[in-house]
């Protein structure tokens, strides 16, 4: 089964899974596209190598309750991350703003402005990701072009 046709039954989602690592000015650093079946945990620890890899200064990451795996949290203390969970309230009901996971979830938002990202119609994850990149480029673009 290719990524296309994976299918996420606690989300209700079938196709890929993106998870971005975004910087304090709201740019994308890195992308990652899992199919729906892989959980968020093993998406995410790519990212961690990537960023170490990369970017070796960075040192404190900020991620929703998903992310909250034992395995996960291990990798980011063997590449010496510090990552702080987000979770929401105890007893809070319906949608609530969450300090700094905002960001990423306006993230999301910008990329759907992008036709080509509204649904899946990529069947290969590295078009898929490409396309990521492009509609993250005009955003910045655009973002540049009238501060």
């Amino acid at each position: 089964m290719g990524y296309a046709e994976a299918f996420d039954a606690g989300k209700k989602i079938v196709g890929p899974r993106r998870h971005i690592a975004l910087d304090t000015d709201r740019r994308l650093l890195m992308v990652n596209l899992t199919a729906a079946d892989i959980s968020d945990s093993a998406g995410a620890q790519a990212i961690l190598d990537a960023i170490r890899k990369r970017w070796p200064w960075v040192k404190h990451l900020f991620a929703d309750a998903d992310y909250d795996r034992l395995k996960l949290m291990d990798k980011a203390a063997y590449l010496d991350f510090v990552v702080e969970i987000i979770h929401r309230r105890d007893g809070a009901k319906g949608f609530e703003v969450l300090p700094r996971r905002w960001v990423v979830e306006r993230t999301f938002g910008w990329m759907t402005r992008w036709r080509r990202l509204v649904c899946d119609y990529e069947r290969r994850i590295d078009v898929s990701k490409a396309m990521v990149l492009v509609a993250m480029g005009g955003n910045l673009t655009r973002r540049n072009a009238h501060p």
